[in-house]
């Protein structure tokens, strides 16, 4: 198989258990204000959520499950995450 002939996986639209990493600075409130986001934009599966701190304690992670309704609305979730300045990475 060459370069050329692998590809990203498609998603199909909708998907009710698209799951959503979310790594960032460990601080007071930082669970809340993620789900605040992320509820801005999608249902959350709350039976799903996980959160889980780094080693030293520096980093959190929280995954959610969301319904995804569309490609824009990944998007939507990736840049305001982003624009916090405490998420550093969403996956």
């Amino acid at each position: 198989m060459t370069d050329s002939e692998v590809k990203a996986p498609k998603i199909e639209f909708p998907c009710a258990d698209y799951p959503i990493k979310i790594i960032g600075d460990t601080g007071v409130g930082f669970k809340d204000k993620i789900v605040a986001i992320v509820e801005k934009h999608a249902t959350i599966d709350f039976k799903t959520l996980a959160e889980r701190q780094s080693t030293n304690g520096k980093y959190t992670t929280i995954q959610v499950h969301i319904i995804a309704t569309g490609q824009e609305q990944l998007y939507d979730i990736n840049s305001e995450l982003r624009a916090t300045g405490f998420v550093h990475m969403v996956l």
